[in-house]
Order: C-alpha cells, then structure tokens, then sequence
C-alpha cells in the first residue's frame, strides 16, 4: 500500500508543480493571497523538497528498490506537509482544500517511516543487534 501511496503522492508533486508553473489552478481553488508575489514565492519555495522527494521516492521504487531511499523519500514527505500545515495554522487559513493534502502528506508517511526505522531492531532491546 505504502509503494502505491508514494508513486501517486510522487507524480502528483510533478503535476502540481507542473499545473501550478502554468497558471491552470482555477482561482476559487487558489490559497488565499495566491496573487501576492510573496505567497507565490513561498508556494514555489516548496519546488525542492518536493521534487527531491520526488526523486527519491521514484528511485526508490523503480531504479534502486531502496528502503534507505524510500525513508528519504518519505520523510521529505512528510516534512513538506507538515511545513504548510504549520504556517496555515500561524495564518489562521483553515481551507479544507489546502489543509486536506498537506495533512495526507504529513500523515500518510508515518507507518512507512516507523516499520523501516524499526526493522532490524531486537524486540527485547530496542537495539539494533550487533552483526556475527
């Protein structure tokens, strides 16, 4: 489930990106202030985080079959989530169609994130065991 979560989160950055670079977003869907150059920049500062997790998340699932590079992915994921979830709160802008897909960014990731930092460790310890 995680794999298919992040192949359809991972593609939609690229259309996102790709919508938002071509003016296509309608504006009753807009964020509010989404004319004001300086909201227009904080959008497109997201561009990096969201394209690398991108990147890795792809590789991950296609070129390297990667767990290290799939928790990259994810995690980079998630924190770009939790980044506009946070300063739509300091705004005090509580649009469901903003707030909803950045609450599944920052949400869907965290099972994933818990099952792959955890896998190796001793269930008694909490350690990773030591190799023999």
């Amino acid at each position: 489930m995680t794999k298919r979560l992040m192949l359809v989160t991972d593609l939609g950055f690229v259309a996102y990106f790709t919508i938002t670079g071509l003016g296509l977003i309608p504006p009753e869907w807009a964020f509010a202030d989404y004319a004001n150059p300086l909201m227009a920049d904080w959008n497109w500062s997201f561009l990096w985080i969201d394209l690398l997790a991108s990147a890795t998340g792809l590789a991950s699932l296609w070129v390297f079959r990667s767990d290290q590079l799939m928790l990259v992915s994810l995690v980079l994921t998630m924190a770009s989530g939790l980044m506009a979830i946070a300063f739509w709160t300091l705004r005090g802008d509580f649009s469901l169609v903003w707030w909803v897909p950045n609450l599944y960014l920052m949400l869907f990731p965290v099972p994933a994130i818990i099952r792959l930092t955890c896998q190796g460790r001793s269930p008694r310890s909490g350690r990773t065991p030591s190799p023999s």
